[in-house]
């Protein structure tokens, strides 16, 4: 390891909470348990903001991979904080093949990716068909957060639908994607429920996510529970 990296990992230590490592380490089941230092994570995007811009953030960067899962955490809040959008999509990139779980996948965005919708696209187009499982969790991620409200298509929906996989963590994400989109967009969602046009497992987990969801008025809600599925 470089010195600079070294000085990170020493302070991510620092921050360990045993409590809260114990606690968290089980809910990734990809994880394991001894590369979870228990760091929560306002401490992690406090420290990214210490370092964001400097040499040293700049060194970690580059240190990939890193050992521990906080460190990847404290990669993404980097990410996160880049302004430039080639840069920023350059340092997405490079970081998703050293994604190992759901956690790490959904916590980051880079601010820069607002601004730059339509040249998006294009990178989400590579990550959903790259069948690398977070890499493709985190397409469809970026699909639910930016392509649902004023930039919504109906073509997104077919973008989802059309990812064919047997790994939960991507699986999902695909039901998360129908319920958020059932919220935003009924009028085009909907009809996938009604006319049952994804896969069981997808069409029913997206039902209870949207049944679970407090952005779902009651009358739908009656509706879908009615949609649910056996075969």
């Amino acid at each position: 390891m470089e010195p600079e990296a070294e000085i990170i990992r020493a302070q991510l230590f620092a921050l360990q909470d045993e409590a809260y490592r114990t606690f968290h380490s089980a809910l990734m089941p990809t994880v394991p348990p001894e590369t979870v230092i228990g760091v929560r994570i306002p401490a992690l995007r406090r420290l990214a903001k210490q370092l964001a811009g400097t040499a040293q953030a700049e060194v970690f960067l580059q240190a990939l991979p890193h050992g521990y899962y906080e460190e990847n955490n404290l990669h993404a809040f980097l990410i996160e904080l880049i302004r430039d959008y080639d840069r920023a999509l350059a340092e997405t990139e490079a970081f998703l093949p050293y994604i190992n779980n759901w956690a790490t996948c959904d916590c980051f965005c880079p601010k820069a990716f607002a601004k730059h919708k339509k040249e998006l696209l294009v990178p989400i187009r590579r990550w959903l068909d790259s069948g690398e499982a977070y890499t493709v969790r985190y397409g469809m991620e970026m699909l639910m957060r930016y392509y649902l409200d004023d930039a919504f298509r109906p073509e997104y929906l077919e973008w989802v639908a059309d990812v064919r996989s047997t790994e939960y963590y991507i699986n999902m994400m695909r039901a998360w994607y129908f319920a958020t989109a059932l919220a935003k967009q009924p009028d085009a969602a909907l009809p996938w429920l009604t006319e049952k046009r994804l896969d069981l497992w997808t069409h029913n987990k997206a039902i209870q996510k949207a049944v679970e969801s407090r952005r779902i008025p009651p009358g739908m809600k009656q509706l879908l529970r009615g949609l649910r599925s056996r075969s």
